[in-house]
């Protein structure tokens, strides 16, 4: 049986238009998802350096939890744990339901707590790069530590960080397909939708992957490039 690719066109019958939308919520998500893990993960990364003992072990045992927990898991207690949360606050303020949570802020909210855990090893991994005499250096010349957080630390730590950085997005953006359990309209529910409405699973699973692969495969490039930039200036000053 041969294949209808008006199916995938942007007419009255085409799915192109939804799925192009549900593409741009797949990325939007994952970019708030990662930019929160990006926050989580470098106060995290901070306690286990610079942190007191307690701090030290509340950032491992968060680290030891997250890599340990299912991610579905995790975008279920979101999810339907932050409705629970959301009717019992409301109830106790005296508030007429019903109580719903985003499927987009809880799936956004439960990657980035995900992210966060692995950011957190690759900021660690990165500040460890960082030459002690660069440091001791700095301090000599009598540079204050938020100086040299800003002039030293952040950009060589984020230059070495970037290939690790890259590897967490593009695990986001995959992870970011799970959300569609909370009902999310993203590519990986579209997909499902088509799936069902036309009764052709395998060719709609296909343009999924395909999507998926697509922007995967544009972020690799622009991390390429961030990665081939940072590498520049990272020579530049060295001479």
């Amino acid at each position: 049986m041969g294949i209808d690719w008006q199916l995938l066109g942007f007419g009255p019958e085409g799915w192109g238009p939804v799925l192009l939308k549900a593409a741009g919520v797949t990325v939007s998500v994952s970019l708030c998802a990662f930019l929160l893990g990006s926050a989580i993960g470098s106060l995290v990364a901070w306690a286990k350096i610079a942190g007191n003992r307690w701090l030290q072990r509340l950032a491992g045992g968060y680290t030891v939890v997250l890599r340990g927990i299912p991610d579905l898991i995790v975008i279920y207690i979101f999810y339907f744990g932050g409705r629970q949360a959301l009717a019992f606050f409301g109830q106790a303020l005296g508030m007429q339901g019903p109580f719903d949570i985003s499927g987009f802020i809880a799936g956004a909210l439960a990657i980035g707590l995900i992210s966060g855990a692995g950011q957190a090893e690759v900021f660690r991994g990165a500040y460890s790069t960082i030459p002690g005499g660069t440091l001791e250096a700095a301090t000599v010349v009598g540079m204050g530590k938020g100086v040299m957080f800003r002039r030293i630390i952040v950009p060589q730590a984020l230059s070495s960080a970037i290939p690790g950085l890259g590897n967490q997005w593009q695990s986001v953006i995959k992870e970011s397909a799970l959300v569609s359990v909370t009902g999310l309209v993203e590519t990986m529910n579209q997909v499902q939708v088509a799936s069902g409405s036309t009764q052709m699973p395998f060719f709609f699973l296909a343009v999924g992957a395909v999507i998926y692969l697509l922007i995967t495969t544009v972020s690799e490039v622009v991390i390429r490039q961030a990665e081939k930039r940072s590498q520049r200036g990272q020579n530049t000053h060295q001479h």
